[in-house]
């Protein structure tokens, strides 16, 4: 038809798009790698030379490697214990009460209605002094990673057991022989990995780099990632590129693991 663009070309426009804005998105991270990998980069172009030992002393610096497994520590406890909780209610709620589904997806959001400064005002009055005395311990800490985890959890869940439409799969396992407890182990969980899998991995992403909570609830009491990064603010830039570098490729080797291991198991 007259005036159509050839395919070809539309094809080549769009990727041509794509690229420019993977470009530009990647340009950042590269000027921060690089900084990271200078010896001295000031008044030219280009560094004057390339060194890893900004990432020798941030591996070898005690203080570093002790925040690191803090703030793997306290995401990791969190989401088991998000794990462990939330799977049977949302079970619970689509299998037996599904209208309750409606309500849930109110009250799941709440801790986020509620800004985390004005959280930590009020967890620090109640669980500063008394029998429940945790400000800064990482119990607290686990305790807010949990509820901020929730609504990530219940979400990516929750639309893995629409898809899988549960009460049909649950009727055709007992039918099968199968009680209630043998469908939801041997039949539902294992339909449920992949979206699992994105609600763990959405949950981390966001609890690992989590700065509010970690700092007024905790601060150096219990150091994670973020708070030595914000305490060393005023070292040498080329050790917080450094750091920066270390915790962007940390998570994404964690997240092409994960995608692997779902890859396998598929």
């Amino acid at each position: 038809m007259p005036g159509e663009r050839p395919a070809g070309r539309g094809n080549l426009y769009h990727r041509l798009v794509v690229w420019l804005l993977f470009l530009i998105l990647l340009l950042p991270l590269a000027g921060t790698l690089l900084y990271s990998l200078a010896t001295s980069w000031s008044a030219s172009l280009l560094p004057s030379g390339l060194t890893l030992k900004w990432y020798v002393a941030l591996w070898s610096e005690p203080r570093f490697l002790a925040a690191f497994a803090h703030s793997l520590l306290v995401c990791f406890a969190a989401l088991l214990l998000s794990v462990v909780l939330i799977l049977p209610l949302l079970f619970v709620v689509h299998y037996h009460f599904p209208r309750l589904d409606a309500l849930m997806n109110i009250l799941i959001l709440l801790p986020f209605a509620v800004p985390p400064v004005v959280s930590s005002v009020g967890l620090l009055q109640l669980y500063g002094s008394g029998p429940l005395a945790m400000v800064g311990t990482p119990w607290i800490l686990i305790g807010c990673y949990f509820t901020i985890a929730l609504p990530f959890m219940y979400r990516a869940i929750t639309n893995n057991l629409q898809a899988i439409n549960l009460r049909e799969l649950m009727d055709a396992a007992q039918l099968l022989g199968a009680n209630t407890w043998q469908a939801a182990f041997l039949i539902v969980l294992p339909n449920l990995r992949k979206g699992l899998l994105v609600a763990l991995l959405l949950s981390f992403s966001f609890l690992f780099g989590e700065f509010v909570f970690a700092n007024l609830l905790v601060g150096t009491r219990y150091e994670t990632l973020q708070v030595y990064l914000n305490n060393m603010r005023n070292s040498s830039g080329h050790f917080n590129s450094a750091l920066v570098i270390s915790y962007f490729a940390f998570v994404l080797l964690l997240t092409w693991f994960a995608n692997r291991l779902n890859e396998d198991k598929s």
